[in-house]
């Protein structure tokens, strides 16, 4: 995640130039958020991967909100308030992330992507709307290219291009340098690195309260765990193909300051009819910073739907 020019280079890249801007929640385990019944299924190989559910019937399409690196669900709070007054609604914690249950291996945006099945398989979930950011991009791509999109009824990506995979590195050499040096950082300066990084994803700050919680949230998984997530998530598996079988209305939101701009345009173009949204005066935690303009941006996208 980087934070010298943008914001936004935190917290996918972590990473890149990343400068170190030098909760009890979780202590009592996760409360969930108000209307949400918090619950956990069993992946493929039996890591508990932990969910809140509103539990709500009708015919609008299920959302299903996937967080980013280091994240939990909460992240996703306005949204979650927003949305769950007409729509089923489901946030999960990726495995190894928030009071999901820790993995020692398949931490990888293509695992995530089973994680992600067995979530909407145990909960018997169609037309869903997957809404991944940052990491969470990577592994709604991993989830199309291997899954389809049977059960899909749309798709929306937030700030983050979808990888190359370790083609990146020959793209863009100095970024990858950046990034190693940048994960030296992280392994030996975990807490500091990770508030140093709450400080830099946001151009709204956090209270100190906040970025607390959130560097408590993040520091439940381990640091070597963590920076395997992020090589996967960077240079591991090219997942670009995976936009040829986005054959479902697409969403693509970005902050205007995020420096993969012109790779989410060129996405949105590789989509046929897919819309992209830039929205102003936000970091890369764009849904946070200016929670109106993404909600509207994202109702306006699921009235598409019901048309």
């Amino acid at each position: 995640m980087k934070t010298n020019s943008s914001p936004r280079r935190c917290v996918r890249t972590l990473i890149l130039t990343g400068s170190l801007l030098l909760f009890g929640a979780l202590a009592n385990g996760p409360v969930a958020a108000a209307g949400y019944v918090a619950g956990s299924v069993p992946a493929a190989d039996g890591t508990r991967i932990h969910y809140v559910d509103n539990g709500r019937t009708g015919a609008a399409p299920v959302l299903v909100f996937v967080p980013g690196w280091g994240m939990d669900h909460t992240i996703w709070d306005a949204q979650l308030a927003a949305f769950g007054e007409g729509h089923r609604v489901l946030a999960m914690d990726p495995r190894s992330q928030g009071a999901s249950q820790l993995s020692g291996g398949g931490n990888t945006p293509e695992v995530r992507a089973s994680d992600i099945e067995a979530l909407l398989t145990a909960r018997k979930l169609d037309r869903v709307v997957l809404i991944g950011w940052s990491q969470g991009v990577q592994d709604v791509a991993a989830y199309v290219q291997r899954y389809g999109t049977g059960r899909i009824a749309g798709l929306v990506l937030v700030d983050a291009a979808v990888s190359r995979g370790a083609g990146g590195v020959a793209a863009d050499p100095q970024a990858a340098q950046r990034f190693l040096e940048m994960m030296a950082v992280y392994a030996a300066h975990p807490r500091e690195y990770l508030r140093g990084m709450m400080g830099a994803i946001f151009a709204r700050p956090l209270a100190p309260a906040q970025v607390d919680r959130r560097v408590e949230i993040a520091l439940r998984t381990p640091v070597s765990t963590g920076v395997a997530m992020l090589v996967a998530d960077m240079y591991g598996v090219d997942r670009s193909g995976a936009l040829k079988k986005f054959d479902r209305p697409t969403l693509i939101v970005a902050a205007a300051s995020s420096d993969e701009l012109a790779a989410q345009k060129a996405a949105a173009q590789q989509v046929p009819g897919a819309r992209l949204e830039v929205v102003a005066d936000a970091g890369h935690g764009v849904f946070v910073d200016q929670p109106e303009p993404f909600n509207t941006a994202l109702r306006e996208f699921l009235e598409t739907l019901r048309r």
